[in-house]
């Protein structure tokens, strides 16, 4: 498996000391897995550079012949303004350092510091150079018209301006490294949604799913991190995680809700340090990979109740999108029936069933607890029953029984919103007549849906309607 980059866009390294940038470029790669690395010994040669590509760092020796570091930082400055720009020097001088700073150097720091503190502050400057990317795409973004069709984002059809706006949010994430947490109900399309942000910052690189629930603590370990040989009984070959599969595109965490303590903690450690073991192994390798996570759960009640570590919950917390249920985007549950009534039909090798449309209203009506994957359901199970013409109503009126809009789960009687009277109370009839109007305008006329909304017979309502004229 090729080895993973990181940075996207390398970082250019400049000394006329060709073994310092040996020596650099190795500390680097070793304890930050920083590997995309150009070196330059010299200072002539680094604006052609930055002329002939993107950098995202560039790391500048302060003592070198033809252009010296601070000439360069003020060029570099001056032109690639948001290009950071990091001194390391061979002279221990705070003058030098506040004067470089002051030019505009991101940090400054001396060659005989600890190379694992140079390394480390450089991989917080690529960080933080992110995060301000990031803010620069999210809020150029948010001034563009809604995304109404991109290929990224064409398995999510749709015509709610929540989805919309959570296509901005995605497109404005992308370039960045940190963990993504997807939120909503069973059944809305999480998946999708990871999916789509696959398609917008790696479509050519992996895409690796993994449903951690009902996972245990080695099960949760070996699956992501891989063991090597006779790490345990039966372990006769080195077996590469979900992880090292992903590397450099996107591993995706479903049922994240569902994690053990334990596990847990496994997890937040991967985010915080940015390396893992194999199991049975002694050297750290680093995620190159995209953590996207996805739970139907409420994470801050699991967190209030201790089942969910609250530093973990905040690691997550870095990038959210919570997708909306389906009844608060009734506007795509048409354009759902006929996509999935068209692929009912394929699969079913029958044509395609015209829907009645009483169908939109009696849909439209319905709580959708199970959301997308419901009326998938519903569809399927219609058109494997339909015969010819019309699709019937039958299945769904059996599947739907008193549709009221509202969470079936309530129960009769149960939720109701109370109502405010004045001084003179109106009588039962008038009361009566109010909540029949009412069931006609939700059911948009149709008398059949709105008796099943009242919980009396057709006959009965007509009756009723007939007799007040």
């Amino acid at each position: 498996m090729s080895e993973a980059i990181f940075p996207e866009q390398p970082v250019l390294l400049v000394d006329d000391e060709a073994e310092w940038l040996r020596v650099l470029n190795l500390s680097l790669r070793l304890s930050t897995g920083i590997n995309n690395l150009v070196q330059c010994t010299d200072s002539r040669e680094v604006l052609p550079q930055l002329e002939k590509r993107q950098f995202s760092l560039v790391v500048l020796d302060l003592n070198m012949p033809h252009l010296t570091g601070d000439q360069l930082l003020k060029m570099i400055s001056e032109k690639y303004p948001d290009l950071p720009v990091v001194i390391i020097s061979g002279m221990n001088q705070i003058d030098t350092a506040i004067s470089c700073i002051k030019a505009g150097a991101a940090d400054f720091y001396v060659k005989t510091d600890p190379r694992e503190r140079v390394a480390a502050g450089l991989k917080k400057v690529l960080e933080l150079q992110q995060v301000r990317l990031e803010n620069r795409r999210l809020a150029e973004n948010l001034l563009q018209p809604p995304m109404q069709s991109d290929e990224a984002f064409s398995e999510m059809l749709t015509h709610s301006s929540k989805l919309y706006a959570i296509f901005t949010y995605l497109r404005a994430i992308a370039g960045s490294r940190e963990p993504v947490l997807i939120t909503g109900e069973s059944g809305v399309g999480k998946e999708l949604i990871a999916r789509s942000l696959h398609q917008v910052c790696c479509p050519d690189r992996p895409w690796v799913a993994v449903n951690v629930a009902g996972l245990d603590d080695t099960v949760f370990a070996d699956t992501l991190f891989g063991h090597v040989r006779g790490a345990f009984t039966g372990a006769d070959r080195d077996r590469p995680g979900m992880i090292e599969q992903a590397q450099n595109g996107i591993l995706f965490l479903d049922e994240i809700g569902d994690l053990s303590i334990t596990s847990q903690i496994k997890l937040l450690r991967l985010l915080q340090e940015g390396e893992y073991f194999p199991l049975g192994g002694d050297k750290p390798r680093n995620i190159l990979a995209r953590i996207v996570v996805a739970t139907n759960q409420d994470l801050q009640r699991k967190e209030s109740e201790g089942a969910f570590r609250r530093d973990l919950l905040y690691r997550l917390w870095v990038h959210r999108v919570e997708v909306p249920p389906l009844r608060e985007r009734k506007e795509d549950i048409w354009p759902l029936l006929n996509h999935f009534l068209q692929q009912a039909a394929t699969e079913l090798d029958k044509p395609v069933p015209t829907p009645p449309p009483e169908l939109r209203t009696l849909l439209e009506m319905h709580h959708f607890p199970g959301n997308v994957r419901e009326l998938r359901a519903l569809v399927f199970n219609a058109v494997s029953r339909h015969q010819r013409g019309v699709l019937s109503l039958s299945s769904f009126n059996e599947a739907l029984p008193g549709v009221s809009g509202k969470n079936p789960s309530t129960g009769p009687g149960k939720g109701a919103v109370p109502v405010s009277f004045g001084d003179e109370l109106p009588s039962l009839k008038q009361i009566g007549d109010l909540l029949v109007a009412e069931a006609l305008k939700r059911a948009s006329g149709n008398q059949s849906i709105a008796a099943r909304v009242l919980g009396v017979s057709h006959q009965a309502l007509s009756k009723r309607l007939n007799k007040n004229g």
